[in-house]
């Protein structure tokens, strides 16, 4: 009967033990060496908001320079004033509503759907059909593009974005991954097109997440993790608990103050 005992304990434990890896593992369909199809070429694009920093250069720096100069008004004299660019301060442009930014001399030019080497390719191909200089090279970088994780990872909070693919795996990654309290099962992408909110639910634990629209990020994207059952029974335990403790701690107080009243009154 003991054996028996030990045996039934070690096959609960297993069973225990096994259960809890499917809780907490990722990709748990795959197997080693197996390959999966990603979408092709998906690189963030660029929306009306988006903040981005334009630098222009040439062989001749002096054919370049008018290029990185903007002309402001100063608050406080209302004269003109040139800003240049300069690799410690860089002038941050935002894409205004039409999709547009504004840059010296060449004037506006469209950003809305352009990835980052395409705006590249577009103010260059300006530069040179205007004559302005033969051999421009532009640098665009992503100045304030950000997504937010929240929910049951180790550091919640917002995150720039300063690449142009970005997967949901390496977003978690920099939010130190999920807490062993998350829910893998069912992670939650909030993502903003055409003035409405668009949910997407991901499984981590499967292959099929690489197929997911959200699986690549995008700007502005919110990542919900949720806590796994576990947690939320253990917190509806908690919040139990501390009501029954209020309770009765409410209870002797109240029992307490009668006998006192009872006492006063003999």
């Amino acid at each position: 009967m003991k054996y028996l005992n030990l045996a039934l304990l070690t096959l609960v434990l297993l069973f225990v033990g096994c259960n809890a890896q499917r809780n907490v593992l990722y990709l748990q369909d795959m197997e080693d060496g197996a390959e999966v199809t990603l979408p092709d070429n998906y690189l963030i694009r660029l929306k009306s908001g988006d903040q981005i920093t334009v630098v222009i250069n040439s062989k001749n720096p002096e054919l370049a320079a008018p290029f990185n100069t903007s002309t402001s008004y100063s608050a406080l004299t209302g004269g003109a004033q040139s800003a240049s660019y300069s690799s410690n301060n860089l002038q941050v442009l935002t894409i205004d509503s039409d999709g547009y930014i504004a840059l010296p001399i060449i004037g506006k030019v469209k950003c809305d759907g352009l990835t980052r080497q395409e705006l590249e390719t577009e103010i260059e191909n300006k530069i040179r059909k205007e004559g302005y200089i033969q051999d421009p090279h532009v640098n665009v970088r992503f100045a304030e593009l950000t997504i937010s994780i929240v929910g049951e990872v180790v550091k919640p909070g917002r995150y720039n974005i300063n690449k142009d693919q970005l997967s949901i795996f390496e977003a978690l990654a920099l939010a130190g991954d999920m807490t062993i309290y998350g829910n893998r099962e069912t992670v939650t992408v909030v993502r903003e097109k055409d003035g409405k909110n668009i949910i997407t639910k991901l499984d981590l634990r499967s292959a099929d997440c690489f197929s997911s629209p959200c699986y690549y990020l995008e700007q502005n994207d919110i990542i919900i993790v949720s806590p796994n059952k576990y947690k939320a029974a253990t917190a509806e335990i908690n919040q139990n608990r501390s009501f029954w403790i209020s309770l009765a701690s409410t209870g002797i107080s109240l029992a307490t103050f009668i006998v006192t009243l009872v006492n006063v009154g003999k």
